[in-house]
């Protein structure tokens, strides 16, 4: 699949003949795609009303006439410049440095902005969710039609052009009650891609995913995230929340592929799962995914937050603990496509600096994007560094959190709930480390 470089520009410069996105929901505007070329100034006006600060467009898919206003409206400093005497050293140097200044900003400003992007889709997320489950009881048709819009929103973005990475987004970005749903969801997705579901199913894993947790709404507050204090009742009552789900499935009219889902999230290959302790062949290839991306998500981000472990703690449990509790050509490209280092991840470089693993690209994994500490530059001014574009420098070992220095720790504030989202494999400019 081809993929198109992007970049993001202010409303004011919007041209006609841009080929834009629009990174908002498809009921928040008025057009009937979400990426198209700007035929007319009325569009113009119209995407300028949307309350957007930046728009993302791609000069590659741009009108050609476009590009050739563009370039002619461009006066010739051939023609219209005298000659200059040869700059000194000096004067090279300090344009060198002024060059490097602008791209740097340039470079943050995308960052920035695409980071915000997806934490304005998140919470949007949040809110649809909100909604399903206000109305799963009164208006169940409703509530589907809901989740409907919302899966078929996050597959504009993973099916869409390009490569989908999975990016680590602010503790602000979700409430704890939608958190664990989207996680699940948004990962489920990515891993269905990779197993190369085609889009019907890819649309009732998504659905599933979104709901398989939905039978919790039936249980008393406390009983909602399991606990190894609850007694044998409650701990039953708890994994009725398998039951409840079916039932409200049923409610809302789901179709056999996700309603299997639901039953199965938390069934195991081996018979150790529940509530009916089914063996591998019985179990539906989607739920085989939802129950291994449930598995990790929960270890991530647990009830009680003084349990949870690293991604990469996450990773290492499953494959040598759990290993034989799940489908295994799943768990292999699950483990491929998260990488050894997912998002969320607290690492030293073998240049012996600390690091965050900000965002994973499911198709090159192995070497993530990092914010790197470095005390010379603030905090909200790192720029983010794709290790893949590194050829010296790589990841030494995984740290917890607890291990780091205390500047290292306060200046790249590990993540206590992991909370993801998609994001374009190249939506930012390629950056080398900053020294």
């Amino acid at each position: 699949m081809t993929d198109i470089h992007t970049q993001f520009i202010d409303l004011s410069e919007l041209k006609v003949g841009m080929f834009v996105y629009l990174d908002m929901g498809w009921m928040d505007h008025p057009f009937p795609v979400s990426s198209f070329e700007v035929r007319s100034q009325e569009q113009i006006t119209t995407l300028q009303s949307l309350g957007l600060e930046r728009i993302r467009y791609a000069p590659a898919k741009s009108s050609p006439e476009f590009s050739q206003r563009h370039t002619e409206s461009a006066p010739s400093l051939a023609v219209i410049s005298p000659a200059q005497p040869e700059p000194s050293a000096s004067e090279l140097a300090h344009s060198n440095k002024l060059a490097e200044g602008r791209k740097r900003r340039d470079l943050l400003a995308n960052q920035q902005a695409s980071l915000l992007v997806c934490e304005r889709q998140f919470m949007l997320a949040s809110q649809t969710f909100k909604q399903v489950t206000e109305t799963v009881h009164a208006q169940p048709l409703l509530a589907r039609k809901h989740a409907e819009d919302l899966v078929h929103s996050f597959l504009g973005e993973v099916l869409g052009e390009g490569e989908a990475a999975i990016r680590l987004l602010s503790e602000k970005a979700g409430e704890r009650t939608s958190l664990h749903s989207i996680n699940v969801t948004i990962i489920s997705l990515l891993l269905g891609k990779a197993l190369h579901l085609d889009k019907a199913d890819m649309l009732e894993l998504g659905i599933g995913a979104l709901l398989h947790d939905i039978g919790k709404m039936e249980l008393p507050d406390r009983l909602r995230w399991p606990e190894d204090h609850f007694t044998h009742a409650e701990r039953q009552l708890y994994q009725d929340h398998v039951l409840h789900g079916v039932t409200i499935g049923r409610k809302l009219a789901l179709s056999a592929n996700a309603m299997l889902l639901i039953a199965q999230h938390h069934e195991c290959v081996d018979g150790s799962g529940y509530p009916s302790r089914i063996l591998a062949e019985k179990i539906s290839p989607l739920a085989r995914i939802a129950a291994l991306v449930n598995r990790y998500d929960n270890l991530c981000n647990p009830g009680n937050p003084a349990l949870a472990i690293t991604p990469h703690e996450a990773l290492s449990h499953i494959f040598t603990q759990s290993k034989s509790q799940f489908h295994a050509p799943t768990l292999t490209a699950f483990i491929r496509m998260m990488g050894i280092y997912p998002p969320g991840s607290v690492v030293q470089l073998t240049d012996d600096r600390f690091a965050l693993v900000v965002s994973v690209n499911s198709a090159r994994p192995i070497k993530p994007r990092v914010v790197i500490h470095n005390p010379e530059i603030p905090r909200d001014d790192a720029l983010v560094i794709n290790l893949d574009k590194e050829k010296k420098l790589g990841i030494h070992r995984s740290l917890k959190p607890l291990q780091l220095p205390k500047a290292a720790y306060d200046y790249l504030s590990p993540r206590k709930r992991l909370c993801y989202f998609f994001e374009r494999g190249r939506e930012l400019e390629e950056v080398g480390a900053e020294s």
